[in-house]
């Protein structure tokens, strides 16, 4: 083999690496992407609970008081 065909070979090795580090890239930033999206639904959720929760306050009763005691 000459150098010409020697440097060709390295190049043609590194852009499979690099073809195949990117797709395995590609692959983690989906994931990633799925993840924080069911991440923000699920805090979206929590936060409708809670205002929700905040919004239904009863009015206080007698009822509802403990004594002294406990």
């Amino acid at each position: 083999m000459d150098k010409t065909s020697q440097a060709l070979e390295q190049i043609e090795i590194r852009i499979a690496y690099l073809e195949r580090a990117n797709s395995e890239l590609s692959d983690v930033v989906y994931r990633q992407k799925q993840e924080i999206d069911l991440l923000r639904s699920r805090l979206e959720a929590l936060g409708a609970r809670l205002d929700a929760a905040q919004d239904e306050e009863s009015p206080y009763t007698l009822e509802e008081e403990r004594p002294p005691h406990y």
